[in-house]
């Protein structure tokens, strides 16, 4: 799994642009914005995350500024997705009415989420008190409608079919599906629609290429 703060705003914001297959340029980008409401939130979401990380007397107002302008993206696409979210570069959300992700939820590079989709906590109650654990994507990891992922690791390159409840951790290129969620085959080719180039210098390479996103 990639971590995610190891690229820059503009790498992230340029590897999203290219999962909605409209390339890595600012125009891409400004056409997103202007056009597709999902987009919109993982750029907020990317923005938020780059104010925070940034130092100086602007970096409050900034950040409150996009923390406001993110709450306003999430509400039009009726999802939630916090700022706070660790995502790795090339996120892409497909419908995304009713999407639910807790902010300590970890998602890597390439993922896919599907609308209704719940990445949420799994509190484990034992004698020495209560045990909180979070949902971690692997990279290219494939989330189908109204799946859900409480508290637990899906490996790289896995597929959770659509109306899954996964408790368990799923090995590498694991096709899931069912209620308790199993696996039930193995994935010969991730289903990675226009994936963006993330494998270290070339995601630098492709997005250094194309015409400059602000960051």
């Amino acid at each position: 799994m990639q971590d995610a703060p190891r690229y820059t705003y503009r790498q992230t914001v340029a590897a999203d642009a290219v999962r909605y297959g409209g390339g890595s340029g600012l125009g891409a980008v400004l056409k997103l914005l202007a056009g597709n409401r999902m987009f919109r939130v993982t750029f907020t979401l990317r923005s938020c995350q780059a104010a925070n990380r940034m130092s100086g007397p602007l970096r409050k107002p900034l950040l409150a500024a996009c923390r406001l302008l993110h709450r306003w993206t999430q509400h039009s696409a009726a999802m939630d997705l916090p700022w706070e979210t660790e995502v790795g570069p090339g996120l892409r959300i497909l419908h995304g009415w009713g999407l639910v992700v807790n902010a300590n939820a970890r998602i890597g590079a390439n993922v896919t989420l599907f609308h209704g989709v719940t990445l949420g906590q799994k509190d484990d109650l034992l004698p020495g008190g209560r045990v909180t654990h979070y949902p971690s994507l692997g990279d290219g990891v494939w989330v189908g409608p109204h799946a859900v992922v409480i508290g637990v690791p899906i490996g790289d390159e896995c597929i959770v079919a659509a109306s899954s409840v996964v408790t368990k951790p799923m090995p590498r290129r694991t096709v899931v599906a069912g209620n308790p969620g199993k696996a039930v085959a193995e994935v010969t080719i991730p289903d990675i629609p226009h994936p963006a180039p993330v494998g270290g210098p070339s995601v630098v390479a492709a997005t250094s290429a194309a015409s400059p996103v602000p960051g």
